[in-house]
Parts: structure tokens; sequence; C-alpha cells
């Protein structure tokens, strides 16, 4: 199974979008791409997400995830319409088993310690925390973090942009899980430019952290 690391190279911003139509999908795919971060987690968490997945899976050069999986049967619904790897709001055995037995890689969400220790003990080390924000944000994290040097994490839930630096500056910081390049606010106001230039800003400060 393929190392979620390895797929996130390069994508220092992972964007969670949700979305009530796939009608915006070309236009903020083409957004995200031109903004240097080809990345999309659609979340299942409207009746339009499948049709949403399907279409931003015809873009070549994106690659695609689904959130908000929260069983085995999602797994299976994602998967058909396109998505390379699975995000999930907790540690579930049934959508974790499921990933591994369809070869894709999952992201499971954890927010204490003993959750890291449960994924960890079955061979997951790139762990989701969220919701990210409230559990104290980077300062947080590097709490969380301090007693697992071999996991490695995505941040979810509640990041500001403001936040994103000092995310990317802790190393065992794989990306960071932003809704704020994909906001419905600006998907309604046809703001694809905005969406772009967010997405621009995203990687400029990778860049400045990381290299």
């Amino acid at each position: 199974m393929t190392d979620l690391s390895d797929l996130l190279r390069g994508l220092p911003v992972v964007p969670v979008i949700t979305l009530d139509s796939a009608d915006p999908v070309p236009h903020l795919a083409e957004s995200l791409i031109s903004g240097g971060l080809p990345c999309a987690e659609v979340t299942m968490r409207t009746p339009a997400s499948l049709d949403v997945l399907r279409a931003f899976a015809g873009h070549s050069g994106l690659l695609l995830g689904a959130g908000s999986v929260t069983s085995a049967h999602q797994v299976d619904l994602v998967i058909a319409a396109g998505a390379r790897f699975v995000v999930s709001p907790g540690f579930g055995d049934d959508v974790v088993t499921r990933c591994r037995q369809l070869h894709v890689p999952v992201l499971p969400g954890v927010a204490t310690p003993t959750e890291i220790m449960r994924a960890l003990a079955t061979g997951i080390e790139v762990l989701k925390v969220f919701p990210a924000g409230t559990l104290g944000g980077p300062a947080g994290l590097r709490a969380l973090a301090a007693p697992f040097p071999n996991a490695r994490f995505v941040p979810t839930g509640g990041v500001r942009p403001a936040d994103l630096a000092d995310y990317l500056s802790f190393p065992a910081v794989v990306a960071v899980g932003g809704s704020w390049v994909v906001t419905a606010e600006l998907v309604r106001a046809g703001r694809f430019d905005d969406i772009r230039e967010l997405a621009r800003q995203a990687v400029e400060t990778a860049k400045g952290i990381r290299g």
C-alpha cells in the first residue's frame, strides 16, 4: 500500500472541500492546479459528494481524496468514484481494514495519545489530528506528538492560515488539511481567482519554511 506521505510529497496543504453540487468542479480544479496545489479532499457530507468526486476524478494531474469516510461501504463507494486516498474523522477498524484490502492509503483521525498508540500498533504512522484547532493548534500538536517520534501528522479542522507556517515548521507534519482555500462563500460567489490566489499563497508559505 502506498504511503500517504509519498502521495502528499510537495503538497503542503490538502484543500478540504464540501460542495452541494458538482457544477463548480471544473473551475475549482483549474484554480487549484494553476495555483500550484493540485489536490482535493472531497468530504462525504452532502448528497452530491459522490458526484463531486467523479467530477474531480476527470481532471488529470489532481490528487483526489475522500474525507469524512466513516464506514467500509463508503470506502467502496469513494474508491469507485475515483478517490486515491481515504480520510476518516476517527479511527474505525472497518474503514482501515477495507482500505488495506483495496491497497488504498488511509488517513484516520486521532485526538488523544490513546488513539495514536492504537493507530501505531496497527502499523499506521501518518495520522490526521482532528479537530486540530480546538486541540490547541500548533502548540497542542507538538505536545500531543512528543511521545511518538515515529508518528507523522496532518492537522485538520479549525486550521487558520495564520498558523500554517507554524504547523509546517514542525518536522512531524506531513501536510495541513485546510478548508480556507475553498470556502462555500468563495464558491457561491464564483471567486475562483481568489481560490487560485489562496492556493498560491499556501504554496509560497510552504516554500518559505521547507524550501
